[in-house]
Parts: C-alpha cells; sequence; structure tokens
C-alpha cells in the first residue's frame, strides 16, 4: 500500500491532467471519423467496429507519440516542435471554416474494411495530437513519459470516443475552453524551444527564463489566434 501511494505520489498529475486536456481538445476529429467510417455497418456490428478502430487508432498513437518523443531528445527538434505547437495553437483557437473536415471519410459496410478506413485517417490526422502530447510529456521524468502517455490517452479515449458531443456543447457554451486549451499548447511551446539543447546552452539556468518563455508562448497563440480570426471576420463582413 505505501508503496502505491509513493508510487501515485511521485507522478506528475500536471502533465497527466495536460495531456488528458490535449487530447479532449484535439480529438474531436476522432470521434466524428469513427462514427462516419461506421454509419454503414450493419447494427450488430457497429459497436464492434467504434471499439476496435478506437483501440486500433489508440495504439498506433501510442508508437507514433513514442519515436516523437524519442526525437524530442535530439537538438533544435523541441525548436522545431514548439514553432508546430503554436501553430497548433492558432489553429485551435481559430473557428472551423464552413468547408467539410470529413467529406472525403471512406465508408464500409464490412466490420474490418471500417476499421482500416479508421486507422488511415487516423495516422493522418495525429500530427497535432503527436506533437502537443509528446511536448506535454517532456516536463515529466524520463522514465514516467511514456506511462504518462499511455494512462492520459486511455484515460481520454471514453471522452473521445462516447462524450465527444457533451464535450462540443460544453465548448459552444464555454468558448472559453478553448481560448485555455490555444494557450495551454502555447506554454508547452515556450517550454520546449527553452529546454532545447541549442537554445539552453545560451541562457542562464533560472525558472523565471521558463517561465517568462512558457507566458510569451500562451501570448503568442492567443495574440496571433485572435488577430487571424479578427481578420477573417474583416474578410466575410
Amino acid at each position: 500500500m505505501a508503496d502505491a501511494l509513493a508510487w501515485l505520489a511521485g507522478i506528475d498529475w500536471g502533465a497527466v491532467l495536460q495531456i488528458i486536456m490535449i487530447d479532449i481538445l484535439l480529438g474531436g476529429d476522432n470521434a466524428v471519423v469513427i462514427a462516419l467510417a461506421c454509419r454503414n455497418l450493419p447494427a450488430r456490428h457497429r459497436m464492434l467496429g467504434i471499439f476496435w478502430g478506437s483501440f486500433a487508432a489508440i495504439a498506433l498513437r501510442v508508437v507514433l507519440i513514442f519515436f516523437a518523443v524519442s526525437l524530442l531528445e535530439l537538438p533544435t527538434l523541441k525548436i522545431v516542435g514548439g514553432v508546430l505547437l503554436v501553430w497548433i495553437g492558432v489553429k485551435l483557437i481559430l473557428p472551423p471554416s464552413d468547408e467539410g473536415h470529413h467529406v472525403g471519410v471512406a465508408t464500409s459496410d464490412r466490420l474490418w474494411g471500417a476499421v482500416k478506413t479508421i486507422i488511415i485517417a487516423d495516422f493522418v490526422m495525429s500530427l497535432d495530437n503527436v506533437i502537443a502530447i509528446a511536448g506535454a510529456a517532456e516536463q515529466a521524468a524520463p522514465t514516467q513519459r511514456l506511462g504518462l502517455i499511455v494512462f492520459g490517452l486511455l484515460v481520454s479515449v471514453p471522452f473521445i470516443v462516447f462524450g465527444s458531443q457533451l464535450v462540443l456543447k460544453m465548448i459552444d457554451r464555454f468558448p472559453s475552453i478553448v481560448l485555455f486549451g490555444g494557450a495551454v499548447l502555447g506554454w508547452i511551446a515556450g517550454e520546449l524551444v527553452v529546454g532545447d539543447a541549442l537554445v539552453n546552452a545560451h541562457l542562464p539556468d533560472h525558472p523565471a527564463i521558463v517561465y517568462g518563455a512558457s507566458a510569451l508562448g500562451a501570448a503568442l497563440v492567443l495574440g496571433i489566434g485572435k488577430g487571424l480570426e479578427r481578420r477573417r471576420a474583416g474578410r466575410n463582413t
């Protein structure tokens, strides 16, 4: 019992919460893809298609994130990851365009055909999730990172598969959730950039540097996102 409590106390719960939040905010597309891919299945096969499609998509994402976490150890790649996270955060803040996101998702009346469609679509759409979750895991101890990622993904699965509509309604009612999520991605981006070996070698070792860079990243995402939103609104008027 004492060992279990010590293990729980050693987990970076901040990283876990960030991973869950990121996967919920960026994972709404997955629920839509799963629904589209399975809609032509016989009723008795739909739950199986959802289950196996979700399982395969999460397993694929764990593999991709494992490689992403390993690659972030190389010099300059954290800078690249930070820049990509700023872009992902801005994309999250911007309202969706009128064009359909999933028009090209193929459907199938066969179970494994639907599962294959889900896996292919998830592979194509996983870049933002993979980079964001790998960045969030960076703040944890190296020995915890993969375990935290797997745990965070598993916890978020019910939200993605069964709770996507609820999450979307909450976002519609409380738009600040999306803004907060974008700021979190910007915060992680700042941490990644100053944590890169190329940058870190030229900066003093002080927590204020990390906090300042993180706050700058969050402000950058919010500023660019809201600026582009106003520009888009001006074009439509």
